[in-house]
């Protein structure tokens, strides 16, 4: 008895999993448009942020180029006139992340290596290589550097 109440679950078990709902043609065509219209739109989606973000892009850059100062020297025996930007003040941000990266590198550098000292100078350089990367790219994103 066992055995026949065993067998009729594996049957009726294969028999429930064949079931599967069969889609016509008209719903799979249904699918399929609805699916290129969400693609279409996406698209449109993706087109409209990508002008509202070139459009912010330009307005940043000439907010920039506003912003700069621009210094113009009169000389009353000379007909010349020589403009000159205004140098920037303080360190650059490469700067910083060389000198925090080296620092940052070099205690990590002599806490995981067990000769403090190789460790402190392995780490340090790689730490200021890496923070200055990172500053670098910073100071490109602001203008500072080219």
């Amino acid at each position: 008895m066992k055995k026949v109440i065993g067998l009729m679950l594996i049957v009726a078990s294969l028999a429930a999993c064949n079931n599967q709902y069969k889609a016509s043609s008209d719903e799979k065509a249904d699918s399929i448009k609805m699916m290129k219209d969400s693609l279409t739109l996406d698209s449109f989606k993706r087109a409209e942020t990508a002008k509202a973000d070139a459009e912010r892009e330009r307005q940043e850059k000439a907010a920039i180029v506003a912003s700069k100062p621009v210094v113009v020297n009169h000389y009353s025996n000379s007909s010349t006139t020589t403009t000159q930007e205004t140098k920037k003040k303080g360190w650059s941000s490469a700067a910083k992340g060389a000198v925090i990266g080296g620092a940052a590198g070099a205690v990590g550098g002599a806490l995981i290596d067990k000769k403090k000292g190789r460790g402190a100078i392995i780490g340090g350089a790689a730490g200021a290589g890496a923070g200055y990367l990172i500053g670098r790219d910073k100071d490109k994103k602001t203008g500072r550097a080219q």
